[in-house]
């Protein structure tokens, strides 16, 4: 994944710019790679940045992800702006000249999007650098699967740092071309993936009796999970609860086998992460009694954890101060979102705010098949980026 001469110099018109990202963003495109995996889509990004000459430049374990930071040298507050690199397990429908190649791999949600701009801005600010205080510029593996803010976060390198402000942005289909998605509190739900393993004994087809089958267990479990989130316990919970059961598999394609082996699968979310403990509480305790009372062995694992994203009032404000300053339409959303991002994790070493870039209101929804990142809003993401980086470090 080279880049070709046209990406520098380091162009400070807003055409130029545009074309820079745009470039970047259709390399990044057509190359995906899957969360955990970003080591050539990384290397592209470090080779950009070293075109801006930032004071450091790191990157993550296994060398997946990479951030920069830009240093003033000056007292100020230090700015964390994230992006994403990773891409879906999909397979891409468009005929796109810019398609994926990597068969069962595509950019479906705007990770290509995302991190191509933030590469856009580090060119603006390579020719336009901080006052005072730092920029820290994340382009951050693995947000898919959870994994990713963790694995940042856990870095040796990156635990020296401690930002006072986190922002990250998100395009979002089914809102009008360019405005600004914010909401104060939280923006996005918390979910976990819950995986339950069943254990009894196999006995042949034709004598069940001598076996010890998890069917009725399992059955019972996959009808009565989802009531926990029903609505006889909603008085338990202070805000919206889910529970989607998301994968069953039970025995072998054999007639002649009786099973002993399952494992059910369900995705539990919440707008509280204290309803999300209670909801998986509550979880755990159905699948003790149901399994003990009919002697099957149980154990329960969790994966793909995402805290709920909560945007801290602060610098929401200054994300609509932005939107407001550049005229941009606001939209103030009344409920939060069901889907989850990792970047709820950065909320816990700093003031923090995601907000969402309208798509446009007729493009496909975000892991669509047939889904790609409008270009035409890079305009507006990177006037927002600028706009927040110049209000708080120029």
């Amino acid at each position: 994944m080279k880049h070709t001469n046209k990406l520098l110099p380091i162009f400070a018109k807003n055409s130029q710019m545009e074309e820079l990202i745009l470039d970047i963003r259709h390399r990044l495109h057509k190359f995906p790679e899957l969360s955990g995996n970003e080591i050539k889509s990384t290397a592209f990004i470090v080779e950009l940045l070293r075109k801006c000459s930032p004071e450091v430049i790191n990157t993550g374990k296994g060398g997946k992800g990479v951030w920069a930071i830009f240093d003033s040298g000056n007292p100020g507050p230090m700015v964390l702006f994230r992006a994403e690199l990773d891409a879906l397990p999909l397979f891409e429908t468009t005929k796109l000249e810019h398609a994926s190649v990597n068969k069962g791999v595509a950019h479906k949600c705007g990770h290509d999007g995302h991190a191509a701009i933030l590469a856009g801005l580090a060119a603006l600010v390579s020719e336009n650098r901080p006052l005072k205080g730092k920029l820290v510029l994340l382009f951050q593996p693995a947000e898919e699967t959870g994994m990713g803010a963790k694995s940042i976060l856990a870095d040796r390198a990156f635990r020296k740092l401690k930002p006072d402000f986190s922002f990250a942005m998100h395009n979002l289909p089914g809102y009008s071309s360019g405005s600004i998605i914010i909401r104060l509190g939280t923006f996005a739900a918390a979910s976990r993936g819950m995986i339950i393993s069943l254990k009894g004994m196999t006995s042949h087809a034709s004598e069940p009796e001598k076996g010890h089958s998890p069917a009725s267990v399992m059955s019972q479990l996959m009808a009565d999970l989802p009531r926990i989130a029903g609505d006889s316990n909603l008085a338990k919970f202070s805000d919206f609860v889910l529970l989607t059961i998301v994968h069953a598999n039970m025995g072998m394609p054999s007639f002649g086998i009786s099973p002993a082996d399952a494992v059910l699968m369900a995705t539990l979310r919440a707008y509280l992460d204290e309803d999300m403990e209670l909801m998986c509480s509550m979880a755990e305790i159905m699948v003790k009694n149901v399994s003990e009372l009919s002697g099957l062995v149980y154990e329960i694992k969790y994966t793909e954890d995402f805290p709920a994203t909560i945007n801290q009032r602060e610098p929401a404000e200054m994300v609509i101060n932005a939107a407001r300053t550049l005229g941009f339409e606001l939209n103030n959303v009344v409920l939060p979102f069901r889907w989850s991002e990792d970047f709820a994790h950065f909320g816990a070493i700093s003031k923090s705010v995601l907000f969402g870039i309208g798509a446009g209101e007729k493009q496909p929804p975000l892991h669509h098949p047939d889904y790609d990142f409008p270009d035409h809003i890079i305009p507006t993401a990177i006037d927002m980026w600028r706009t927040l980086y110049e209000n708080l470090l120029r």
